[in-house]
């Protein structure tokens, strides 16, 4: 980004570039999202970093005002099918913090200090200072809505010793972990314990910010419509509706809770949706989130995205009737995958005989969504025949990798390697389990204006298709 654009982003407080870009003020030491209210830095004092990481390795420490560590993602990381992309992804899922350096270095298939040098150049950050403010971001979280004990805040947010966290959290918001949580925002979400010892049983509140007009209906609609029993459901009145799923993470399961919010075309500066994670293991906090946003799309860049598809005749009318259309994708590609292939109803019967049990079941939900390696054996036992046992098998081999760093075109080539697996399934295993943006209709030509977005040309075709979800008569549009 040239200081042009960039200045002019942060004098006119433009809400777009949050998370595209940080600014540091080099007079008061302290680094901003471009949208922050505070007065107007200079232009001599403004320095840019791509990454909040960079920002804190250049000695300055995050803006208690505009909170940029909660800032949206940068659409970039999800677009790019690069190194540094396929790197962002996976240290976003928590990687680094369960395998190091040399384990995401590993899964890039590149050496150690191949991935430490590419980061640094473009970023400004290598992979341990990106998932340290990862892991300082978690613990303000932890810290500021829940009355759990700061030495326990400091593993779940996967630091490695108290010394460091205390280091950090000092590093990063010029305050000790106890005053940040005296800091917190009167009125906020942090829940009163009334026990004297203090468990995460309540849930972690949260808000999943996203840039720009987010179209929420569309995206309950289609997870509604897909949703299996026993690991999802949508409860609640159209506009108001909550989203449940289980989740089967890296150290243990949890249960999400997302709400919907009433969308508002004119709200161009963004929003949230609020959430809530139950989970087994604090640890999973980082990892729980990203997949969230991935499900829900909340990384995505609808300026670029809809000032490009707006200039299609037949897209045009469609994007000006519904700003900010997003393309889900999913909270455990694995799992997407299977249910492309066999539909909600097999995926059902999947769940209740081949699932694991909660060990405490919650309402509706009572499993999570069946490992590969149990679905290898019940391929031979549905309606797709082998396909399913090759998929699962593919999957739990490694022969086919979905996960949020997987390389793109191996994954294309290792699905349409599977025996039957149709264009069509494997169109939505890449839109969805690899959050493709660009994947079009298997075998029909499209125009080039819907390139690099033509995942989302065919939402909007496919929701105005859709008859629109409106809310109860008598209640607020």
């Amino acid at each position: 980004m040239d200081e042009e654009t960039g200045y002019g982003a942060v004098r006119s407080r433009d809400a777009r570039f949050d998370g595209a870009f940080f600014f540091a003020v080099r007079t008061t030491g302290i680094y901003c999202r471009p949208s922050c209210p505070a007065v107007t830095p200079k232009r001599q004092n403004v320095r840019y970093y791509a990454t909040a990481a960079a920002a804190q390795g250049s000695g300055f420490r995050a803006c208690r005002r505009c909170r940029p560590d909660a800032a949206p993602g940068s659409a970039e990381w999800n677009v790019r099918a690069d190194v540094v992309g396929r790197a962002m992804r996976m240290i976003g899922d928590g990687v680094v913090d369960r395998e190091g350096v040399a384990g995401l270095a590993v899964r890039l298939g590149y050496s150690a200090r191949q991935v430490q040098r590419q980061l640094t150049a473009e970023l400004g950050a290598g992979p341990v200072a990106l998932a340290r403010a990862q892991r300082a971001h978690t613990a303000r979280v932890l810290l500021q809505t829940t009355e759990l004990p700061v030495t326990e805040i400091a593993f779940a947010a996967g630091f490695a010793s108290v010394r460091q966290f205390n280091d950090t959290i000092r590093t990063v918001y010029a305050a000790t972990p106890t005053g940040l949580r005296t800091a917190a925002p009167r009125g906020g979400t942090r829940p009163v314990s009334t026990s004297s010892a203090p468990t995460p049983s309540a849930g972690v509140p949260l808000r999943l910010a996203h840039r720009g007009p987010y179209q929420a209906a569309a995206v309950f609609d289609l997870l509604g419509a897909e949703a299996v029993p026993g690991i999802e459901e949508v409860t609640g009145d159209p506009g108001s509706r909550t989203y449940r799923r289980t989740l089967r993470l890296p150290y243990g399961t949890g249960i999400a809770a997302v709400g919907e919010r009433p969308a508002d075309a004119s709200a161009h500066s963004g929003g949230w949706l609020d959430a809530r994670l139950h989970l087994t293991d604090l640890r999973d906090l980082t990892t729980a989130v990203q997949r969230l946003r991935r499900l829900f799309d909340l990384d995505a860049d609808p300026y670029a995205i809809d000032e490009r598809l707006g200039t299609d005749p037949r897209l045009a009318p469609l994007v000006a009737a519904r700003p900010g259309l997003r393309s889900p994708g999913a909270a455990d590609p694995e799992e997407l995958a299977v249910r492309a292939l066999v539909g909600p109803r097999e995926a059902g019967r999947l769940v209740r005989a081949y699932g694991k049990a909660l060990d405490s079941p919650c309402g509706t939900l009572t499993h999570v969504f069946p490992e590969p390696a149990s679905l290898v054996e019940a391929g031979n036992d549905g309606g797709t025949g082998g396909t399913l046992a090759a998929l699962a098998a593919a999957l739990d081999g490694g022969g086919l990798r979905l996960d949020p760093g997987a390389d793109r075109e191996a994954a294309r080539a290792a699905l349409n390697a599977l025996p039957g697996l149709d264009a069509h399934v494997v169109a939505v295993i890449r839109t969805r389990a690899l959050g493709d943006p660009d994947v079009g209709p298997p075998g029909a030509p499209v125009p080039d204006t819907w390139r690099p977005w033509r995942s989302y040309a065919l939402r909007y075709l496919e929701a105005a298709a859709r008859p629109e979800t409106t809310q109860p008569e008598g209640e607020d549009k």
